[in-house]
């Protein structure tokens, strides 16, 4: 016995049976045909047969080995099969050609995937590659293959055989085999019933699949009910059972036992097909159902067109958008524009494409509110009315919107304009154009450009695109259905830009009041009217906003609010609504003034009452649950028991008054979130070399104050009485606590200047006195901004003077009294006026 091989690449070397029990169709008429041929043939006598035997009906004891993969053939079955191997063809063709009984033995492949390394053309196996039991087979007809190189044979299968070994390996293989010949048994009454159950079972098949009718008849043209095993054999070629169970049904030798299993399998393939024809049925229902509907639906609109009951669907849309026409006033070019596409639609198919592009931009055309206005609130009085009770202070934005309202009473015509908040979050910027909307009694819509970095959100998408629509304004007009609204664009100085276009730039037509009387949406490609808009954008700062869009706004700061400012906000706004939406009242929860002032220096000490108000939704939901849980009497919140409730200050005394160190000095500056305080620190190091650094994250414009602030001291030692070769032996640093907080700006120049002079000449500085300004090379202080955020920034840390550049004065005398009582100013044209002042 020659050693293992490894077994055919499947799609290379193994024949394949070209149909299963349920794909053999193509191929009956072939079977009809052999069928139809062995009827013609003249009879026989059958003594002449017995004594003359043909060549042809002698059965072999060797024969060409010749693998199968997909199912193994049964005795008495007519089966074409289809051989891709190179060897196995030419294996296939010598049988044909060269013997006379051109029989072949079929066996089943052991594994039904081939090894993808296997060689195309070899044509080795060993007693391990195949089932021992297989069929032998008498080739009938070889048919050519027009399309491919495979090569086509129509087999019938004789006798069950079964390989003892192989003999020859080359050129082909060649088996000796053993022939299993069905016993004749004479027909019982217990054989009779396994076959009437095979027929029932094949009936009741053939009733579920009437596919399987042609091949009975074949069937039952070569053989008859009174041979079971034949039957048991055609009905397992029925099945679609796996590879493995039909070749232990080929394998059972014994009739009884060999029709249990065909009659398991028959019963499996039963349950199979009428699951099969269940799922079937329910799809071809729901089809059918779909159908029905559909038909019913449309005679029905035909008859009911027929009877007038009701109208094509083209003549539904052109009364619907001629409807929306009668209440809108349109502009010459829009009424032009929407007459043509009327028109348009009105021809064109509802299946057509273009015609839902037409009726989307005719449904836009006619839903914006051309013409429609909002009557406006002339009422000053209840104006401001409405103006107090939604928000305390801010008296400057008050009284520019009660002139703006004043010039339309005179005018009696509100005309558009663009406003834009700038402040620090929380001081209510969002809440006050709610508040300007409901004066005005003129609808409001809102929506963030933060992040936007396509330009087509401003003026629409050309309407060749898919999916394309108007920009935002378009559609908010759709929303608020009035020409004259107030659209709020929150956060204009965070719109982004990127290859898509520049947002900021489209952003020029909407909010310039030349160009917005004819604002031209892409989408749209017809002129709107905006100048009845009022436009209120915001902002935390002015810097990042594009000057040109800075340029058409007239801005309008809000500084922020002091403690006093928020004591009031909290008990008039804040800690009602808190308490309302926690489900407490005032009686539950009382909250003592020491402790809301205590709440605000401690707790929330930026600008805007965000924080604040986060602080007061703790203490509710902490008294909230004291009270879920069966607890009684009110709860009172006072400066001692206030941490039971916060938890530690976030911010401390420490913080707020500085020591009285040489070299401290504390100023003010002004960031996105408003005014603050910050210390600056200078020290110097004994050193063989002068030298000067800087620490704590400063910017560019910060580190030039520096170092002019340096080169203006270290000139200027002598005049200020210090000793004037201190910076040849000491190395100067500079810091500016937090290090971790960016900085930047130049009004801390005289600052810087005022802690390297305090440390040179040791004089240390009040801790109750801060100062800004921009200092120059020649001492000069020069002016700044941010006056009123500074000053807010210092009432909260309790400073009681402070140094401003005397340009500033006219700054400072513009401040609300409740801002400046209390405070000692002191106004600075130049350093020397500081020396004076400090160090003298």
């Amino acid at each position: 016995m020659e050693e293992k091989k490894k077994p055919l690449k499947e799609k290379k070397g193994t024949s394949k049976k070209k149909g299963t029990s349920k794909e053999q169709k193509g191929t009956l008429e072939e079977e009809k045909e052999i069928v139809a041929e062995r009827k013609e043939m003249p009879l026989k006598d059958p003594q002449e047969e017995k004594n003359n035997v043909l060549a042809t009906e002698i059965l072999p004891e060797k024969v060409t080995i010749i693998p199968i993969r997909d199912r193994p053939v049964f005795p008495g079955i007519v089966i074409p099969i289809i051989i891709e191997n190179v060897k196995m063809k030419e294996a296939v063709e010598h049988v044909y050609q060269n013997t006379a009984h051109k029989i072949i033995g079929l066996f089943l492949t052991t594994i039904e995937e081939m090894d993808e390394e296997e060689e195309e053309d070899t044509l080795i196996y060993s007693m391990e590659d195949i089932f021992s039991v297989g069929v032998a087979a008498r080739i009938i007809k070889i048919i050519p293959s027009e399309n491919s190189d495979d090569l086509h044979i129509l087999v019938s299968a004789l006798e069950r055989i079964k390989l003892k070994e192989f003999i020859s390996q080359g050129p082909f293989p060649i088996g000796l085999i053993e022939y299993h010949h069905e016993t004749k048994f004479a027909m019982n009454e217990e054989l009779k019933a396994y076959s009437m159950a095979i027929v029932s079972s094949i009936k009741e098949l053939l009733r579920l699949n009437p596919l399987f009718k042609e091949e009975l008849k074949i069937f039952l043209s070569r053989s008859t009910l009174e041979e079971p095993g034949k039957l048991a054999d055609f009905a397992a070629s029925l099945t679609t059972a796996d590879r493995e169970q039909l070749q232990r049904v080929l394998e059972t030798f014994k009739i009884r036992e060999r029709i249990d299993r065909v009659l398991l399998l028959l019963q499996k393939e039963l349950d199979v097909t009428k699951l099969q024809v269940k799922i079937t049925k329910q799809i071809e229902d729901k089809i059918s159902k779909h159908q029905r509907t559909f038909f019913l639906k449309e005679q029905l609109k035909a008859i009911q067109k027929e009877l007038g009951i009701i109208k094509d669907e083209r003549t539904v849309i052109f009364e619907k958008f001629t409807k929306r026409m009668k209440k809108l006033r349109f502009s010459k070019e829009a009424d032009k524009v929407i007459e043509e596409e009327l028109e348009k639609i009105v021809l064109l198919e509802p299946s057509s494409p273009e015609y839902h592009v037409a009726y989307n931009y005719l449904d836009w055309l006619t839903i914006l509110p051309w013409g429609k206005r909002s009557k406006d609130n002339y009422h000053l009085e209840k104006a401001q009315k409405i103006l107090n009770e939604d928000h305390y202070g801010l008296d400057d934005v008050k009284e520019r919107i009660l002139e703006f309202i004043s010039v339309g009473k005179l005018r009696k015509n509100i005309t558009g304009s663009i406003l834009c908040l700038i402040g620090p979050p929380g001081v209510g910027k969002t809440s006050l154009g709610k508040s300007i909307a409901r004066t005005l009694g003129r609808k409001f819509y809102r929506f963030s450009l933060g992040g936007m970095r396509d330009e087509a959100e401003i003026k629409g998408h050309r309407r060749t695109y898919i999916g394309a629509m108007p920009g935002k304004f378009i559609q908010s007009l759709k929303v608020v259905q009035t020409c004259n609204p107030i659209i709020m664009l929150d956060e204009i100085d965070k719109v982004g830009k990127s290859f898509q276009g520049d947002p900021a730039s489209a952003l020029l037509e909407v909010l310039d009041p030349e160009q917005n009387v004819e604002f031209l949406d892409h989408f749209l490609d017809v002129r709107f009217d905006f100048s009845n808009i009022l436009f209120i954008a915001t902002a935390n700062q002015p810097d990042t906003i594009p000057a040109p869009l800075r340029d058409r706004m007239e801005i309008l700061r809000l500084s922020g609010y002091i403690l006093e400012e928020k004591v009031e906000i909290a008990k008039k706004f804040l800690i009602p609504k808190q308490m309302k939406n926690h489900g407490l009242t005032r009686k539950k929860v009382v909250i003592k003034d020491d402790a809301l002032k205590k709440l605000i220096d401690q707790y929330a000490r930026e600008a805007g009452v965000r924080g604040l108000e986060n602080q007061i939704k703790k203490i509710c939901r902490k008294t909230a649950r004291y009270f879920a849980g069966d607890g009684k009497g009110a709860v009172i919140i006072t400066s001692k028991n206030l941490t039971e409730y916060l938890g530690k200050p976030i911010f401390t005394e420490d913080e707020l008054i500085k020591g009285t160190t040489p070299g401290v000095v504390t100023g003010l500056a002004w960031t996105e979130i408003g005014g603050s305080t910050l210390s600056i620190e200078a020290c110097g190091i004994l050193s063989k070399r002068k030298g000067f650094k800087q620490t704590g994250q400063l910017g560019e414009v910060m580190i030039e104050s520096s170092e002019i602030a340096y080169s203006y001291i270290m000139s200027s030692l002598k005049r200020y009485k210090a000793e004037p070769n201190y910076f040849d032996d000491h190395f100067i640093h500079i810091h500016v606590p937090a290090g971790a907080t960016p900085k930047d700006g130049p009004s801390a120049g005289v600052t810087m200047a005022t802690a390297l002079l305090s440390f040179v000449l040791k004089n240390p500085i009040s801790s109750h006195l801060a100062m800004t300004g921009e200092i120059t090379l020649t001492g000069r202080v020069l002016p700044i901004g941010g006056v009123k955020e500074k000053i807010i920034a210092s009432r909260r840390a309790k400073l009681k003077e402070i140094i401003l550049p005397q340009e500033n004065k006219k700054d400072f005398d513009e401040l609300p009294d409740y801002l400046k009582e209390g405070l000692m100013i002191h106004y600075v044209e130049k350093f020397d006026d500081i020396y004076q002042l400090l160090f003298k």
